[in-house]
């Protein structure tokens, strides 16, 4: 399997993701459920917190491609789903470190979108994602 980034000619180069993802070869789909930042238990970490949240529920995104034989390297698309785009923004250098942690220099195709609430009460952030596994 190959994932090839795809970006227009003439676009300038996005930061943070790719604006197209190509699985040439592709063994299996995983679709991931989004994921809030709760623990193993359900428990949410890191309330009032977006960073915290962020990293919790990148964490667990990536633990869910791991469960199904995957690495972090492998995700093609995510759609991050926040309540305020601006506690994003404000939190987004503490995101990018989190991100490098978990899944490093890899950037799959992504959107971001503010919605007016989540199901768990005090959830700030929610990722939901597509790998392509071997």
């Amino acid at each position: 399997m190959k994932l090839v980034v795809v970006e227009p000619p003439g676009w300038k180069a996005p930061k943070g993701y790719a604006n197209g993802v190509l699985v040439e070869n592709a063994g299996r789909l995983l679709h991931v459920a989004g994921q809030i930042a709760w623990d193993a238990e359900q428990r949410l970490v890191g309330r009032g917190d977006f960073a915290a949240q962020f990293e919790q529920a990148l964490a667990n995104v990536c633990a869910v491609v791991q469960a199904a034989g995957g690495e972090p390297a492998q995700l093609v698309k995510l759609t991050i789903y926040v309540v305020d785009k601006r506690a994003y923004l404000a939190a987004s250098k503490a995101c990018g470190e989190a991100w490098k942690r978990h899944v490093g220099r890899h950037w799959p195709a992504m959107a971001l979108v503010q919605v007016a609430d989540l199901l768990e009460d005090g959830a700030l952030v929610e990722i939901e994602a597509v790998a392509a596994l071997p």
